[in-house]
């Protein structure tokens, strides 16, 4: 099996595109699981569209699994896989069927597509579901197809967007126990967009977050919350006086923020942070009535670096 060594992008979307893509520059390395975050509009889609060839960039380069997007298109889709936010299954076909149609629409013979159609039919818990149309399918199964029928030719790379948009809790948990199974059995290099920062946050290996079709974060989500957003503590006083005492105090450690009697300080590691602090209140007769230490989230890493919240941005779209 052919891995994909390195991808390398600089490209520009196309000015007609809802989502302008106005130049991005990142590598992905064979065997990781990369998320891209962002906003609607952002460019996440027209990016993975771009780098399957299916929207030819207006400037730059890509090379993707070896192949380039401009010259070699053809190289690019053999040895890829794409999983778009629509099905790409037809309604007429059985599962099986659809399995094996695929397969043999990228050149294997009859019998590897068979075969192949009934590796995925295991890996992806559809065996149950072989003779059924996908009309007849819940959201969940759907979407493993989906996901089958991008793999079904054993591609060195799975670009999949947005996989789980659409359904229930338990059948995300479900989708993304089959990608990890298939990350373990094949080590297939995975790009994926997901407007689920929980997802992006435990299941990614790196994450990526795009705006305004412009990279302004890169590195594991560990680094990016404390690097670009940090712990918190936060303490609640008996009174107002207390509470700006307790905010200077709180300068010591961190940069502070007080409303009345609520003091918050950002720190770099909460969980040894706010014992100290709590000594420091107490050696200045400070009495503190809540005290709390929070991790951050992917999306105070956003805010932090835009200003805007991305929940918000995606629950006004």
């Amino acid at each position: 099996m052919i891995h994909a060594r390195k991808l390398t992008r600089r490209f520009t979307a196309r000015r007609e595109t809802v989502d302008a893509v106005r130049g991005l520059d990142l590598d992905v390395e064979r065997g990781q699981l990369v998320a891209v975050l962002g906003p609607n509009g952002a460019g996440k889609s027209t990016s993975l569209r771009m780098l399957t060839t299916l929207l030819p960039p207006t400037s730059g380069t890509a090379t993707v699994a070896g192949s380039d997007i401009r010259a070699d298109p053809a190289g690019v889709r053999a040895r890829i896989g794409y999983v778009g936010q629509r099905s790409s299954a037809g309604e007429t076909f059985r599962v099986h069927d659809e399995l094996v149609t695929q397969g043999l629409a990228y050149g294997l013979s009859r019998a590897a597509a068979r075969r192949r159609a009934e590796e995925m039919l295991d890996l992806l818990d559809l065996r149950a579901m072989a003779k059924r149309t996908p009309g007849t399918l819940s959201g969940g199964q759907r979407r493993r197809l989906d996901i089958a029928i991008g793999l079904v030719h054993q591609p060195d790379l799975l670009f999949l967007d947005e996989p789980s948009t659409g359904l229930d809790p338990q059948n995300r948990a479900n989708i993304w126990e089959h990608v990890r199974r298939l990350r373990e059995q094949y080590g297939t290099t995975i790009v994926l967009t997901t407007h689920y920062l929980e997802e992006a946050d435990t299941m990614a290996e790196r994450v990526v977050i795009i705006d305004s079709g412009r990279i302004i974060a890169d590195g594991t989500a560990e680094a990016l919350k404390s690097d670009l957003a940090g712990d918190s503590v936060t303490v609640t006083t008996a009174s107002e006086p207390e509470a700006l005492l307790a905010a200077d105090v709180g300068a010591c450690f961190g940069d502070t923020t007080r409303e009345t009697t609520t003091v918050r300080v950002k720190v770099k590691l909460a969980d040894t942070a706010l014992p100290e602090f709590l000594r420091a209140l107490a050696e200045k007769d400070v009495r503190v009535v809540t005290a709390t230490s929070a991790r951050p989230t992917l999306d105070d890493v956003f805010l932090a670096l835009t200003g805007r919240s991305l929940r918000e941005e995606e629950a006004a779209a």
